[in-house]
């Protein structure tokens, strides 16, 4: 006998199918250990793939779904575009869920609430919001240091805004660069980078420009986030980090959107709309946009 896996891939923070981040979410985990959901990560081989465990409904509408997270590496607390993705992929086939305005994720950081737009004729895909946790601020680091590991020059930073550690539910150091001309140059050492990053608690790098667009409608950064042995498309999780970063400095208006955008270097175009509060001298309500289109649906089968 076989176990049948049933499992779909949404592309996430795209504005067209086949771009952006894409995701596959496996409908009905609870047959599967720990170990099977990993070789499951590592057999899809994109950056994230979500399970999702099917619980009573009612409980399900009380408490929230109940879903993890894991790279072709290891598994997440929290990340963006899983969250997002799997969330739209509730909101169009959950049995008693379908249509709902807000369904809320129980992952291993906590439940995390997605909010959905009304759908608008014409337009592909659904547009969701998530918040995320209040951002907690660490390490500020030196340029000089950062720099090389990222394969840049000292110069090729900010002269006036130093890399920090930023986390809304997994940490990523926020370097910001003087130009989208040094961000085409990015080439992390991983070798170098991870034993950094582990010393100030962050887990990668997030690499932002600023664009020089001033329409609304436009991006205003544009973002790279490399990782493992390659690159993603667009990083939710890392994207809250850094709006928190741009309002605690100053650079974002605080409840103004900001457009990101995310993927141009690989082909893989992804749009991340960003905002957060500042009450009391702190950044909080930190709520991160995008779109998910569904593009195919599978089976794996198991013993």
């Amino acid at each position: 006998m076989s176990r049948t896996l049933e499992y779909s891939i949404l592309d996430v923070f795209a504005e067209q199918p086949l771009a952006g981040n894409p995701l596959a979410v496996f409908h009905d985990a609870r047959s599967l250990s720990t170990e099977e959901m990993q070789a499951l990560a590592r057999e899809t081989n994109l950056a994230e793939t979500t399970f999702v465990f099917p619980e009573d409904p009612a409980y399900e509408a009380e408490h929230g779904v109940r879903v993890r997270i894991f790279t072709t590496e290891e598994e997440f607390p929290f990340a963006g575009h899983p969250t997002l993705g799997t969330a739209t992929w509730l909101h169009l086939h959950h049995p008693t869920l379908r249509g709902a305005e807000t369904i809320t994720l129980r992952l291993n950081v906590g439940p995390i609430p997605v909010r959905f737009a009304l759908p608008t004729d014409g337009v592909p895909g659904v547009v969701g919001t998530m918040r995320q946790n209040d951002p907690v601020f660490g390490t500020v680091c030196d340029p000089a240091v950062v720099a090389p590991l990222l394969g840049l020059r000292a110069e090729d930073l900010s002269a006036t805004y130093a890399p920090q550690c930023v986390s809304t539910g997994l940490p990523f150091c926020i370097v910001p660069l003087r130009s989208l001309e040094v961000a085409s140059r990015i080439q992390i050492d991983r070798r170098s980078a991870d034993p950094f990053l582990a010393s100030i608690g962050a887990k990668f790098f997030y690499c932002i420009a600023p664009t020089g667009n001033t329409s609304r409608d436009k991006p205003q950064w544009h973002a790279r986030m490399q990782f493992y042995n390659g690159e993603d498309p667009a990083t939710g999780s890392a994207a809250g980090c850094c709006i928190s970063w741009l309002v605690q400095h100053g650079l974002a208006v605080p409840d103004a959107e900001v457009h990101i955008e995310q993927g141009i270097e690989m082909k893989r175009p992804s749009l991340i709309s960003a905002r957060a509060s500042r009450l009391d001298g702190k950044v909080q309500n930190v709520f991160i946009s995008g779109r998910t289109i569904p593009v195919a649906m599978g089976r794996f089968f198991l013993p």
